[in-house]
């Protein structure tokens, strides 16, 4: 499901400009008297403090400036570090910053810092924020496989229509890792240290496939996906993949390595930690941007689908390397 194209829209068509922009050689007795002669505006809650060039230098937040002494220099009582939006952003662009800093408010400046005006979290209540609308409740049940609304007040035969299909996708995965382990039962018999670590390469493998497919969803609601999109994406989440199946494996040779002592073993496991979060990785953009392409709901069938699939191929791949050499 896309979302609306307003949030391709400039950040600045966004902006308010009611409100005071203070200077930092100001007391605070003297930036109180401006903000009353000013006005507070619809919505303050963090000032803004320039310096005689008007360039961004601060913010002050209205606690700090009501407690504050009335002969008090605003630049010694402000916060230097200001997170600011640049004019060039969208209105995406600023919900990645709120979302990251957990801000209410952020100004928006221009390329020498000057402040344009101000974007609160209010820009957002319609499009994104309204949890109080059961379609974006909905949103943290969907990757389970069913939507919250679905099972309000359903008796057990309804709850077991909604949830139980989409069961069976666990059921597929667990019976073709028994399949799997049945297949390679000569290897587990001669090298039992692989058994030993099966939970851990899987438990990554479905963090990582988790991890990837959330993000995917994310950027499917708010982009049109293209071919070129595809590509990026993949080529984006490949190198990310491995950078942190670089990590884990690392991590877990290691802990093969010192508590086995088995060089072999070590780099056996941590390859196939490597290999399947990759894999994992990758799976969580290609199901649901395939689920999407075949006019299916990905943010329903996705999280089973790539939980499932992750499963498998990690299995096939941690057993196929631990036959090969231990």
């Amino acid at each position: 499901m896309v979302e609306s194209p307003q949030f391709q829209s400039p950040v600045v068509d966004y902006v308010r400009t009611d409100f005071p922009l203070l200077r930092e050689d100001m007391i605070a007795q003297g930036a109180l008297t401006l903000i009353r002669e000013h006005g507070l505006g619809e919505r303050i809650i963090y000032f803004y403090v320039a310096d005689a060039d008007g360039r961004l230098v601060g913010v002050l937040p209205t606690r700090r400036l009501l407690t504050a002494p009335l002969d008090a220099r605003l630049g010694d009582i402000m916060v230097r570090r200001v997170v600011a939006i640049p004019k060039t952003a969208t209105l995406l662009d600023a919900c990645d910053l709120f979302v990251m800093h957990k801000f209410f408010a952020l100004p928006v400046v221009d390329e020498k810092r000057h402040v344009i005006g101000v974007v609160d979290l209010s820009v957002f209540t319609q499009e994104m924020l309204d949890v109080s609308e059961p379609e974006k409740t909905d949103d943290v049940f969907e990757a389970l496989g069913f939507r919250l609304s679905e099972l309000r007040d359903a008796s057990p035969f309804r709850a077991f229509r909604v949830r139980f299909p989409w069961l069976l996708a666990t059921i597929g995965s667990g019976t073709a890792g028994a399949l799997l382990a049945g297949f390679f039962e000569a290897t587990l018999a001669r090298a039992i240290v692989v058994s030993f670590f099966l939970a851990l390469v899987l438990a990554l493998a479905e963090s990582v496939s988790v991890q990837s497919m959330t993000l995917t969803l994310q950027a499917l609601r708010t982009t049109q996906p293209t071919f070129a999109w595809f590509w990026k994406t993949i080529w984006r989440e490949l190198r990310s993949g491995a950078v942190i199946g670089l990590g884990c494996s690392f991590v877990a040779a290691s802990i093969v390595w010192l508590w086995r002592g088995n060089p072999v073993a070590a780099a056996t496991i941590g390859a196939s930690i490597l290999g399947s979060v990759i894999i994992s990785n990758l799976a969580g953009v290609i199901v649901p941007a395939l689920l999407h392409a075949l006019k299916l709901d990905p943010k329903i069938a996705a999280g089973p689908i790539t939980l499932a699939l992750a499963d498998v191929l990690t299995l096939l791949l941690y057993f196929s390397l631990a036959t090969w050499f231990l």
